[in-house]
């Protein structure tokens, strides 16, 4: 038998919105019969019970109103107050669920554990959010401007029980169509952009762990190229193995937003501790092979190159990428190939911005620009112009 739990706090129920009430008397079974006023509608549950739901949070009696429907959802579906209250309170949100498999018996984790796991759920819906914005294979914090948008929206949920569930709040704009529900998924385009994320976020796992497999049993990385389209990524891939290693294995699910229909009202995929190896090293492949624009190095002129009667030259760097000392070719025109000489001859580091890429197994800075000299003779280390590209 369910116990009594009666929610009277004014601003927590006044948090519950008109959509999120018809949208979940809907996915119950509740049908609209008729209008109740000039601003609710009476829903029937099997011709048994009714209930008066308002449609809109601007009238003086809103929470009160709330209540006393979360009491008739409660009743029929022999749950308490707080139960459906909870759900309400997500019906307008998609939920991301990122369960750690391994726990202690109480749900706990280790401390550093539990905050990694947060930081790599957030890592992991940035993914998304950067897909979602421009399918790539590789993305640098911060470089996506409508994802790091779109995150600041998202919430984090209660920690739950079951191991180590970290919950995220993915706020969903309510669609103004028939709030049936849905038998097929729209156009990813006609989607808003929060719901396009979620989806992404579910099909870039679905395509990663395909990879997988397929790697497993066949070898070869193309799985894993092919998946970008639908949200495989470096970032993804990352994401995905740390929290693996972290939880020795993990489950993402998405719960879908009520009041956007969807053709399942759920989604989890799983992956296992083997699986963090394989992701790791695609996660690097595709670091390897994505150039990275507009990225500023710092180094040293090794070596410098012009052959006699041309103009322009090229130089070797020795600088750091990704925190390791490597090698970097760079070609450059007359004019900024002219100031590296006379940085190398004065035997100052250099900084410069160009888009780092693989060449084979070497790296080369193409479109090299914004050539600056760092005058290791102030303590201050500030940069001195030398000369821009045009």
């Amino acid at each position: 038998m369910s116990f009594r739990v009666q929610l009277i706090d004014g601003d927590a129920l006044r948090e519950i919105a008109p959509a999120a009430l018809h949208a979940y008397a809907t996915a119950q079974g509740w049908r609209r019969i008729e209008e109740f006023g000039e601003h609710s509608d009476v829903y029937s549950l099997e011709g048994t019970r009714e209930v008066i739901i308002p449609g809109t949070a601007s009238i003086a009696d809103y929470a009160r109103a709330v209540s006393d429907v979360i009491g008739q959802f409660a009743r029929a579906e022999e749950r308490n107050e707080l139960q459906v209250y909870r759900d309400l309170s997500t019906a307008d949100q998609d939920v991301i669920r990122v369960r750690a498999r391994e726990a202690e018996d109480d749900g706990s984790v280790r401390l550093e554990s539990g905050v990694d796991l947060v930081v790599h759920a957030r890592d992991l819906l940035l993914s998304a959010a950067c897909s979602a914005s421009d399918p790539r294979a590789a993305y640098r914090a911060g470089r996506v401007k409508e994802a790091t948008e779109y995150l600041d929206r998202v919430r984090l949920g209660q920690t739950e029980r079951g191991s180590f569930v970290v919950t995220l709040l993915s706020p969903v704009t309510p669609t103004l169509e028939n709030v049936e529900q849905s038998t097929l998924w729209p156009m990813l385009s006609d989607e808003p952009f929060e719901r396009q994320v979620t989806r992404k976020l579910v099909e870039g796992l679905e395509s990663t762990r395909g990879a997988v497999e397929k790697a497993n049993r066949f070898g070869g990385f193309g799985a894993f190229e092919d998946g970008v389209e639908r949200g495989v990524s470096a970032n993804l891939c990352e994401a995905a193995a740390s929290l693996i290693d972290r939880g020795k294995g993990v489950d993402v699910s998405v719960t879908w937003a009520r009041t956007r229909p969807t053709p399942e009202k759920r989604r989890t995929l799983g992956f296992t501790h083997s699986d963090a190896d394989v992701l790791k090293e695609a996660a690097r492949l595709f670091r390897n092979r994505e150039p990275r624009p507009d990225e500023r190095l710092e180094g040293v002129i090794v070596k410098l190159v012009r052959r006699e009667g041309e103009l322009d030259g090229r130089i070797t760097l020795r600088a750091f990428v990704d925190q390791k000392p490597v090698s970097v070719n760079l070609d450059l025109p007359q004019k900024i190939y002219e100031e590296a000489v006379k940085a190398h001859q004065r035997q100052l580091p250099i900084s410069i911005k160009g888009d780092l890429q693989r060449d084979g197994s070497r790296w080369r800075l193409r479109n090299p620009r914004e050539l600056l000299c760092l005058d290791t003779d102030d303590d201050s280390e500030e940069y001195l112009p030398v000369t821009t590209a045009t």
